[in-house]
């Protein structure tokens, strides 16, 4: 079993990471300032799939891969920058587009929201590599098997995680309320979430092990 001592410092420390500003919560908030509340919280549940694979990966030393193998990393990362971009072309191309909660909200459209969010988590290798730094921080083998208590850090990680992001999308959705309304705020929104997943992609792409 996990020490309580760690595991506070662990809730902790994953709730202020959580709060950072990170490609996850931003492309989060501007879910939920461009289409809905029900589009950012079925993104979060997205990205904290992806998060299942990254905490079983470092739990059971798959994550070791990408930390030794440069051609392994790169091949994820410039495959994660990748579909970062195609994201942000279709947000760029479909800018003018009217805002549509009926069509935003459907089963179709959430359900490619949430496979959106998945593999921008789970083609992110630097996320494999910080479970992989970040978990064995709070784990003793004193206290039983190692990849169990990563498995049970990692889940309390995913659900801090899914209260955060939600929060955020959210506060990102009340705020915009209002204003996306207007079809030319819409239009700038969107442009903006364009550029923001660009940049987002490039600084994916440039990054370093």
């Amino acid at each position: 079993m996990l020490e309580l001592s760690n595991l506070y410092m662990f809730i902790l420390a994953s709730f202020l990471l959580c709060l950072a500003p990170g490609p996850d919560n931003i492309y989060v908030l501007t879910q939920g300032m461009t289409k809905s509340k029900k589009a950012a919280l079925v993104t979060t549940l997205g990205l904290c799939t992806g998060l299942i694979i990254h905490t079983s990966a470092a739990a059971f030393g798959i994550s070791v891969i990408f930390k030794t193998s440069e051609i392994a990393f790169n091949i994820v990362k410039f495959a994660g920058a990748a579909y970062l971009l195609y994201i942000a072309f279709q947000s760029f191309k479909y800018r003018n587009t009217p805002l549509d909660l009926s069509v935003q909200n459907s089963s179709n459209e959430l359900k490619k929201l949430y496979i959106k969010g998945f593999f921008m988590n789970v083609l992110n290798p630097k996320v494999s590599i910080f479970f992989l730094a970040f978990l064995p921080q709070f784990v003793s083998p004193q206290n039983g098997s190692v990849p169990i208590q990563m498995i049970i850090l990692g889940l309390v990680f995913m659900a801090l995680t899914i209260i955060v992001f939600s929060s955020i999308g959210i506060a990102g959705n009340l705020l915009s309320a209002k204003l996306i309304q207007k079809p030319s705020i819409v239009k700038y929104m969107n442009i903006m979430t364009s550029f923001v997943l660009g940049g987002l992609a490039v600084k994916l792409a440039l990054s370093q092990r």
